[in-house]
This record gives structure tokens, C-alpha cells and sequence, in this order.
């Protein structure tokens, strides 16, 4: 995905100011296209503020695993399961939910890891390009990321997924609690095995990160315009301009990044990507007495601790609930239970709450292309768990497309067009 530099006199906008969308804007600046980007609050004002920070280049197994139907009830009832539902929201969900669990196939799973795996596996070298010499770069860092496991017994059920990542090249290493325990002595006794992926990363500050990343894109000439988008021009059946409070905003190419917030502009596109919000919460234990040395996937309430600057955030679980409703309090709730149990000796001075919005389609898979056949409008968006992950390496994409260079990975998984006909 080599882009030669060059200027030309093309404009392209840019929609959304995620890490999706800066990792975007970057790599067209850099290939030579004047740039703007519009967002309604600015860089990392949403998931890409609150997410767990983990550069997981091995998520490569979806949410909606084969049993997921059978389980799901149950973990509804559960105070202690980290799946969670606004009932209210349940009529407007369902036609969204009957596709969704749809895909809770093996060969679903298999599809989606391989195509995911093209995706994500060098994620910590696309970070590292797409920060370097720049000041976000200090925020980056090749660790491992870890999955503790209260049992042997627990990690030996959640073989099926360790089988699919080892199917597509994952490497990682399983240790004993005990062993893990000697390299970081904060979790104690709690998991009696620990899995160690390797290749993986992580970010010590996602909103910061996103924030310098912007703050370069300035600075080499690149616009950030603060605007919210209200609707789009079409003439003809193709784009035309963005409507925003601020007026109509035009450019040669149109790239939509906004997240959670694409599936009303997708659609007047065509492409009729199934999609809704995935809520997802942290909180923050802010300046600590202690802190982990590597990020930990928490197996049993599927949430990450993670090492940040000046604080420990714990951030997951799985809520739908919409984009307009506000948070939950039982997520909050389970977050605090579970990280007081795993850490009884850490003190802090205060806690941070904060939800935010995955964008989930039905199929897991991103929307990542040109919406048709005109090249006008592209999508980079419908990354669900794994925004942070395959940012930089969705904006390469976009950027080598849009250049008419070919892309390393086949596409087709994340095609835009897979959705016109529904």
C-alpha cells in the first residue's frame, strides 16, 4: 500500500473525526489531496475517545459465535453477564437483531476471521507508520495483550475461538496464572491461566492519540471544519455536497468515516448496511496507587483493563440501546463490581464514567470502499469492537483507491456493494 506523494489540485472531504476518519485524511495528505475534514464535535469526541485502547490485532472472532442464541437469555438476566439490553428499545431492534444472530454460524465465523485477519494482523506496524515523526507516536507501544482465564476449565471451553485465531496465524502463548503473576503481581491469584497474544499493541491515551494525530494533520496543511452534517445534495443519483449547519460543503471525493452515526447517510447512498449502535462503557480509576503492565481481556466479564497515562481504565461489556438513549446504570454497576474484585489493594483519588457508540452491522464486517461504481462517495465505517485496531490501516485503503493504486488485501469482504440489493 505504497502511496507516492504527489499534489494534485483534488479536494476531498472527509467525514468524521474518529481515528478511522483522521487515519483517512492523513494518509490522502500524504498522497498529495488537499483535505478537510468535518465533524459536528471534533477529534476523538466519541468511541475513538472511549475505547479500551488495545491495538487487538487478533479480534478476529466475531460477537455473534455459533450458541450465541441459546446463551443470550440467560446473559440478559444475569447481573453479573456483560450483555445488556434497554427494553424499551427491543421493538426498534428486532428486525436489526433477527440478521444479527443470523450470522451466528460457524461459517460466518470463518469468513469473518479470514477476512478480518487481512485487516488487523499487522495493526501495531500501521499505527506505527501512521504516527511516525509525529507527536502521536509516543503514545504507541508493542505489548502484549493478555486474556485471563478464573480457571483452566474456562479457558479450555473458549477453545473454539483460540481455534479460529490459530487458524489464521494469531500467535500467542498460553502461561500459568502463577507464571503471569511474576511478571505482574497486581492480579494476584484471580486467573489460573493467562494467554499472552503477541504482535499486538496498545495505546496509552486513545483520546490524545487521535487529538495529536489531528493536530499533524493541521499542521501539514490539512482543514478541520467543526460542523454537524444535516443531510447530502444528490443531482442525479450521486452526491452532490454535504448540508451542514454550516452550509453545503463540496469536494471531488466524499469519504463517510462517522461511525455509528452512518447508517441514515449509508442508506440514502444505497448501500443499505444493517446497522446499529453496540453501546459500550468504561470507567477509570484516576491516579492510582498501582497499575497492570499489559492490557487484560477480563474472560468472564468481557471488558479490558488497560494501562493508561495517569489512570486504569476498565471499558467493554455489550449494550444495545440505540444512539439516543442515555447510560445504563447496571453496566457502570458490573464494571466497578468485578474491577474492585480483581483489584482490592489498588487505591485512586476518583472514578470516570463514560458510554459511547460502536457502530455494529449485522455481519460484523466494515463498510470499506466506493459506494458505486462512480467513485464519488466512499465508506470507512461499521468497524464495531475494532475501530482503534483497523483505523490506520482502513485509511491506507481508502487512500490507495481513491489514488487508483491496488490494495494488498481482497476487499470484497468489506465491499460496500454487498449491501445495495437488500
Amino acid at each position: 500500500m505504497a502511496l507516492a506523494a504527489r499534489m494534485t489540485d483534488k479536494h476531498i472531504l472527509v467525514a468524521g473525526a474518529g481515528i478511522v476518519g483522521i487515519s483517512c485524511a492523513i494518509w490522502l495528505q500524504r498522497a498529495g489531496y488537499h483535505v478537510t475534514v468535518v465533524d459536528r464535535a471534533g477529534p476523538a469526541s466519541g468511541t475513538s475517545h472511549g475505547n479500551a485502547g488495545v491495538l487487538a490485532a487478533g479480534a478476529v472472532v466475531p460477537v455473534t459465535v455459533p450458541g450465541l442464541m441459546r446463551k443470550a437469555p440467560g446473559m440478559l438476566m444475569d447481573r453479573d453477564a456483560p450483555l445488556f439490553l434497554r427494553w424499551s428499545y427491543l421493538p426498534k431492534l428486532l428486525p436489526f437483531l433477527t440478521r444479527y444472530m443470523g450470522y451466528a454460524t460457524d461459517a460466518h465465523v470463518d469468513h469473518y476471521a479470514q477476512a478480518m485477519s487481512t485487516l488487523l494482523l499487522d495493526s501495531a506496524a500501521q499505527h506505527r507508520a501512521l504516527a511516525a515523526g509525529t507527536p502521536a507516536e509516543r503514545f504507541v507501544s508493542d505489548e502484549d495483550y493478555c486474556f485471563g482465564y478464573a480457571k483452566r476449565a474456562d479457558f479450555d471451553a473458549d477453545r473454539y475461538g483460540w481455534g479460529k485465531r490459530d487458524a489464521v496465524g494469531v500467535r500467542y502463548e498460553v502461561v500459568s496464572g502463577a507464571e503471569y503473576a511474576a511478571f505482574d503481581p497486581i492480579y494476584g491469584k484471580a486467573f489460573e491461566t493467562v494467554v499472552r497474544c503477541k504482535d499486538h499493541g496498545r495505546i496509552s491515551d486513545p483520546g490524545a492519540y487521535v487529538k495529536a494525530l489531528s493536530d499533524h494533520f493541521v499542521e501539514q496543511g490539512g482543514t478541520l471544519h467543526i460542523a454537524a452534517i444535516t443531510d447530502l445534495q444528490m443531482k442525479d443519483g450521486q452526491i452532490a455536497a454535504l448540508e451542514t449547519t454550516d452550509g453545503p460543503m463540496r469536494a471531488d471525493h466524499i469519504v463517510f468515516a462517522l461511525g455509528p452515526w452512518s447508517k441514515k447517510i449509508a442508506h440514502k447512498l444505497g448501500v443499505k448496511v444493517p446497522l446499529e449502535s453496540e453501546r459500550g462503557y468504561h470507567i477509570e480509576l484516576v491516579n492510582p496507587s498501582a497499575t497492570p503492565r499489559a492490557a487484560m481481556m477480563v474472560a468472564a466479564g468481557k471488558f479490558v483493563i488497560t494501562p493508561m497515562e495517569g489512570r486504569i481504565r476498565a471499558a467493554g461489556v455489550v449494550e444495545f440501546g440505540g444512539l439516543e438513549n442515555g447510560p445504563s446504570a447496571a453496566p457502570f454497576a458490573l464494571l466497578k463490581r468485578q474491577v474492585a474484585a480483581l483489584l482490592p489493594n489498588v487505591t485512586y483519588d476518583s472514578v470516570n464514567e463514560w458510554m459511547g457508540h460502536r457502530p455494529a452491522p449485522a455481519d460484523s464486517l466494515p463498510v470499506i470502499g466506493a459506494n458505486d461504481t462512480s467513485g464519488l462517495s466512499y465508506s470507512a465505517f461499521g468497524h464495531q469492537h475494532v475501530g482503534l485496531t483497523g483505523g490506520p490501516k482502513t485509511g491506507r485503503l481508502i487512500a490507495d483507491l481513491i489514488s487508483g493504486a491496488q490494495p494488498n488485501i481482497d476487499l470484497t469482504p468489506f465491499d460496500p456493494s454487498k449491501h445495495q440489493a437488500r
